[in-house]
């Protein structure tokens, strides 16, 4: 009995792992678009991908060939743990799986932390080395903790650790092509310093936004936004802006430069990442602004945009012509819970 579930549970995994190889994987080329410099292309995200009612292992939401993964993380200041997991501060609730190899991306159990989750990207990119460029939103729930041994420096300790150097840092994009820096993230952009598609093939750029949950929490001593920015800022000045691994996103949709709702104007130059419902940008909001700036924008919620479609399920036609109308309007990436639409999820269009 114990030999035939064995051999019942190696038949399974090659099953899910050929499955897997069958669907699309978005390559940085993808539609044509590997010349495009990545601020001027539109690609199409995954809402909460870690959630194993969405994909049984994070490696099949991978595979879709989506731009973009989501995650939701907690500080957990007692095991000083980074926790993955929609509701739960104190334990994980997700579809990573501690794997070393491909195959092992595909068994094994889940619910693991922060770090193993980037570590299966690692993995997953790894075997799909023409994949990409892939973004990883990182939702931090309740904030840092920094007051508790949590903080930037400690996100960017373990990011460098997990995605080593697949990880498309600010000092990268600060890097002039001819030598010398730009003097922050702002300018780079702007002068149009995005790699194209195809140069980050394999690459991963994290970006943070504030939790829902940050209001109240008696260890967050700042919103996310806000600290990461000035942890930027900081390491800018001491001369070591390499070690940042991640953007902070400036969390909402607003009208004209929504960063003016930071009263330190020397962290302002520090965003680039803009993320916000897809409705309220295309309810008047100028989102021109933001593609002529090259400056990235995730528009959320894709299927609310009127008419509405299915958040889940909406036939691929409508979900293609929902991705060709944002991207008409500016996004950078288009994100839904379009799950099993992996002809969807891996387009790359020209933005504008």
């Amino acid at each position: 009995m114990t030999a035939r579930r064995a051999l019942a549970g190696t038949i399974a995994t090659g099953l899910l792992a050929t499955a897997a190889a069958l669907l699309p994987v978005q390559s940085a080329g993808a539609s044509g678009a590997g010349e495009l410099p990545f601020g001027s292309a539109t690609t199409v995200g995954l809402h909460n991908t870690y959630d194993p009612a969405a994909f049984g292992y994070l490696a099949q939401g991978l595979d879709t060939g989506t731009g973009m993964i989501e995650l939701d993380a907690w500080t957990d200041t007692v095991t000083k743990e980074w926790k993955v997991s929609h509701s739960n501060p104190l334990g994980n609730a997700n579809n990573c799986v501690t794997a070393s190899t491909p195959a092992q991306l595909y068994t094994g159990g889940a619910n693991k932390n922060l770090e193993t989750c980037l570590d299966d990207v690692r993995v997953w990119l790894g075997a799909h080395p023409g994949a990409g460029p892939l973004v990883v939103k990182l939702e931090l729930k309740a904030g840092f903790a920094a007051n508790r041994g949590m903080g930037p420096a400690q996100l960017d300790s373990l990011i460098a650790g997990h995605l080593g150097s697949a990880v498309l840092r600010p000092a990268d994009l600060l890097a002039k092509p001819g030598g010398g820096s730009y003097a922050n993230a702002d300018e780079a952009v702007r002068a149009g310093n995005w790699p194209t598609r195809a140069a980050l093939a394999g690459r991963v750029l994290v970006y943070v936004i504030p939790g829902s949950l940050e209001e109240g929490n008696p260890f967050d001593t700042l919103p996310t936004d806000v600290e990461y920015g000035r942890h930027l800022r900081d390491l800018a000045a001491a001369g070591r802006i390499g070690d940042a691994q991640v953007f902070p996103a400036v969390h909402g949709a607003a009208a004209g430069d929504p960063r003016t709702k930071y009263a330190e104007t020397a962290i302002r130059p520090w965003f680039v990442v803009f993320d916000g419902d897809a409705a309220a940008y295309l309810g008047g909001i100028d989102t021109a602004w933001y593609d002529s700036r090259h400056y990235l924008l995730t528009m959320t919620d894709a299927q609310n945009v009127a008419p509405a479609i299915s958040a889940t399920d909406p036939t691929a036609d409508q979900a293609r012509g929902r991705t060709e109308q944002l991207a008409r309007a500016h996004a950078s990436i288009v994100s839904s819970d379009w799950r099993g639409l992996p002809a969807v999820q891996s387009l790359a269009l020209p933005r504008g």
